[in-house]
């Protein structure tokens, strides 16, 4: 690529992993294309994450940003994974401390563009004065999105007349989504977020989600989508025709499956070498993978009736447990003789495993997701069938997105109150991986088409990237101005 092409782009994710990930991964693609990233976070948020490959590491910087010590917020918590969700309002408020630091890195080094996550509602203005076009991108469904709305309507006749500000306004869809639609929060959902700390974000940072999440959408010239038109076409030409004033473009799915980035993962790691041989055990498609994120958690009754439902199920299974955040303990409690009883039948993974690679083996049947997108992203991408037990987020609407598309099982809860009873969980279970197995492989091979399309992912990609060439701010559209320094080393305290 000749140099007038490359680019110098600032990536500036919100703090919590289920974001970075995603902006890494859309950095590498970037850098895959020639253009030089500076990816901003802060000092031990850029230790965790993954190695980058051998051949980007070149155009990759990272620029290490001290996040503010805030009142309440503990030592050295700098993502959401890091506190538990009571605690998240603290983190938005450390985040807001980012301001100065990176306007003065901006100020010094503009780049051609900044690409940019939730939260920062403090970002557009900066990047307006120094004449740097910005992208608001999110790793959310386009169908999450809609639901939220939009900053502010590009039609009258889509005007909000009446803001949602009750938990009972989420449990319907908004009357600017097209009916019919399933996409709407069951109220035990809606009650669990308001009640996890989102309604009091406000009274520590004094900056609600409504503003974090809309101003950064306002405030920009270009909103890149993980997703794709094969997908959720309907969703995707609603932001496009009806709800957003800025262009919308889908930029891929940005999936580690379909990413050719020269990763060397070591077959070798220790941790793999032990989950493998128990997988190489178990009869092809057989095993129920569990795995419910790196944040949100069961409760101690949804553990106990979720596990006795796994056991009720009686087929084999391999459970990712995690620590929750912020916790100093382990993890919830299992019922007690679970362990014993399942035996060999069953593979508890406390903390980490390589979801990718478990995921591929082949005697995984069935992955019971918290339904994050990218975990829906990696399943269907490798062809894996999906069984939904959402708790928080946007999680909800992904899982009815699934559902509505006949894409995915989710274990019914109690509609009043949200209770998970082990009847349930064992029904569902044997649904996918039994009574309707062939039916949910073949939905599941149908996803895998679209979701490990490479030539179309990178279409997509090769799109949003000329978009960027023609709009950035050395554009002959756009006024010229001096080059942007690489703040390569940059530290800002």
């Amino acid at each position: 690529m000749a140099d007038q092409d490359e680019l110098q782009i600032v990536m500036f994710p919100w703090l919590a992993f289920g974001h970075m990930i995603p902006f890494l991964e859309f950095s590498k693609s970037l850098a895959q294309r020639g253009h030089r990233i500076s990816f901003v976070s802060t000092p031990r948020n850029i230790a965790r994450l993954p190695k980058l490959p051998t051949n980007l590491a070149p155009l990759i910087s990272f620029v290490e940003l001290s996040l503010p010590k805030v009142d309440g917020l503990p030592e050295n918590a700098e993502a959401t994974s890091d506190v538990s969700v009571e605690m998240a309002p603290y983190i938005k408020k450390a985040f807001d401390g980012l301001e100065l630091p990176l306007a003065r890195i901006l100020e010094i080094s503009p780049p051609d563009w900044i690409i940019y996550d939730f939260g920062p509602h403090w970002l557009p203005p900066i990047a307006s004065r120094l004449g740097v076009p910005c992208a608001f991108f999110s790793p959310l469904t386009a169908a999450t999105i809609a639901f939220y709305g939009p900053p502010r309507p590009k039609a009258s006749t889509i005007a909000i007349q009446n803001p949602r500000s009750k938990p009972e306004h989420y449990t319907v869809p908004p009357k600017w989504v097209p009916a019919p639609s399933n996409l709407a929060f069951r109220l035990h959902e809606i009650l669990r977020i308001f009640a996890g700390g989102a309604a009091a974000a406000a009274n520590v940072s004094d900056v609600s989600d409504r503003i974090r999440f809309r101003s950064p959408i306002d405030g920009c010239n270009v909103v890149a989508l993980r997703s794709c038109t094969e997908f959720e076409p309907e969703w995707i030409h609603l932001l496009q025709g009806e709800l957003f004033r800025t262009p919308v473009i889908p930029v891929g799915f940005l999936s580690p499956v379909t990413q050719d980035t020269g990763d060397g993962d070591d077959d070798a790691d220790d941790r793999w070498i032990g989950i493998r041989e128990w997988l190489d055990k178990q009869k092809e498609g057989s095993v129920v993978y569990i795995a419910l994120g790196s944040e949100a958690t069961l409760s101690q009754d949804e553990t106990n009736e979720f596990t006795l439902g796994l056991e009720l199920s009686g087929l084999p299974f391999f459970w990712v447990l995690r620590t929750p955040p912020g916790s100093t303990g382990s993890a919830c409690v299992l019922p007690s003789g679970f362990e014993e009883r399942t035996g060999d039948g069953g593979f508890i993974c406390r903390g980490w495993a390589p979801q990718l690679k478990v995921l591929a083996h082949p005697s995984i049947g069935s992955f019971v997701t918290h339904c994050g997108w990218s975990s829906i992203i990696e399943a269907f991408g490798l062809g894996c069938p999906l069984i939904l037990l959402p708790l928080v987020s946007d999680q909800p609407l992904n899982a009815r997105l699934l559902e509505g598309k006949k894409i995915g099982l989710e274990i019914p809860r109690d509609e009043r109150d949200g209770w998970l009873s082990k009847d349930s969980v064992a029904e569902s279970l044997r649904i996918v991986m039994v009574e309707k197995a062939e039916f949910f492989k073949a939905q599941a091979r149908e996803m895998q088409e679209i979701f490990n399309n490479k030539a179309r992912q990178d279409q997509y990609l090769d799109d949003f990237t000329q978009y960027l060439r023609d709009h950035g701010r050395r554009s002959p559209k756009r006024t010229s101005q001096t080059g942007f320094k690489n703040p390569e080393s940059v530290q800002v305290d």
